[in-house]
């Protein structure tokens, strides 16, 4: 039987994701037999300190990518929005599975959705993108740094000073968590990170045999969309200490792609949409990105 290793993060969110992608190959490829390795992280060791004070992008993979480098494990399972923009020579991205609903939660104390909570409330998030778009939309709030997994957050959300925090809607879903989301925010108020509610199965570039086996789960439209945004994201090369979002959405034969960068206390904020063919997604993030320097993305970018 073919033994086939599994790189992952730890945490019980990794877990549930690398398990889904693990049973899902399980039962398309049962004379390999998967087993998981758990990896710690740049960005699980340090906990308390923003991400862009310890090495920002990247912080979540890097110690992984090595392990499948050095031939460790075989493949490895990313949420796709903690994936640097470049790879590191040697590998790729062997699939990208059906995304799930990509749009922020908000977790709110007293089940007041967004444009009911009160005024000055406090927000708990550690997203400089979410701590953007929310004082774009509302003046008023106060933002509060708080980073930890999805059961720390929550806890933070009950025993600090907080009126609501924000998390991914995929992470609360995967664990189970969705009763407790008072509100799906929509895109008008808070467009996702880029891969937002997406997996990346990586694997090494000539690993041929693996490339054969992962893309089994691929999913065609997530891939086009994922890959848009990233385009976008690299373009534009503000990697995590600028506020930037994009969503790209994928009907028959054509893409829309929606982008936005903005300074971190939300004062100044652009934002655009392009469509166009499907099989051109790399092309149509970078006209983006062109489109946004146009209305001065460069601006912000220097000032952030």
């Amino acid at each position: 039987m073919h033994r086939i290793r599994i790189g992952t993060r730890e945490s019980a969110l990794a877990l549930s994701q690398t398990n889904w992608v693990k049973g899902k190959l399980e039962r398309l490829f049962a004379e390999c037999r998967f087993e998981t390795i758990h990896i710690k992280t740049q960005g699980d060791r340090v906990s308390d300190v923003p991400l862009e004070h310890i090495g920002g992008e990247g912080v979540f993979v890097k110690q992984i990518e090595l392990s499948l480098l050095n031939g460790e494990i075989d493949l490895a399972v990313h949420s796709m929005k903690d994936v640097p923009t470049i790879l590191p020579d040697g590998l790729a991205i062997g699939a990208i599975p059906k995304r799930v609903d990509p749009s922020d939660a908000l977790i709110s104390k007293h089940n007041l959705d967004f444009q009911h909570l009160p005024a000055q409330a406090k927000i708990g998030t550690g997203s400089l993108r979410r701590r953007a778009q929310l004082l774009y939309a509302r003046k008023d709030l106060v933002i509060r740094s708080i980073r930890g997994n999805v059961d720390t957050r929550l806890r933070k959300l009950m025993e600090q000073d907080l009126d609501a925090i924000i998390l991914a809607v995929a992470g609360m879903e995967r664990l189970g968590r969705h009763r407790q989301i008072t509100q799906r925010l929509p895109y008008h108020i808070c467009l996702p990170a880029v891969g937002q509610g997406a997996l990346c199965v990586q694997i090494r570039a000539d690993d041929e045999r693996m490339r054969h086996i992962v893309r089994s789960i691929d999913h065609p439209e997530s891939s086009v969309a994922v890959k848009a945004e990233r385009s976008f994201l690299r373009k534009l090369g503000g990697g995590c200490r600028v506020p930037i979002a994009a969503l790209g959405t994928v009907n028959p034969g054509q893409l829309e792609l929606t982008g936005m960068m903005a300074d971190r206390d939300g004062e100044n904020l652009i934002r655009s949409s392009i469509s166009g063919k499907q099989d051109e997604a790399e092309p149509i993030g970078e006209k983006l990105a062109e489109a946004l320097f146009s209305m001065g993305a460069k601006g912000l970018l220097s000032e952030n």
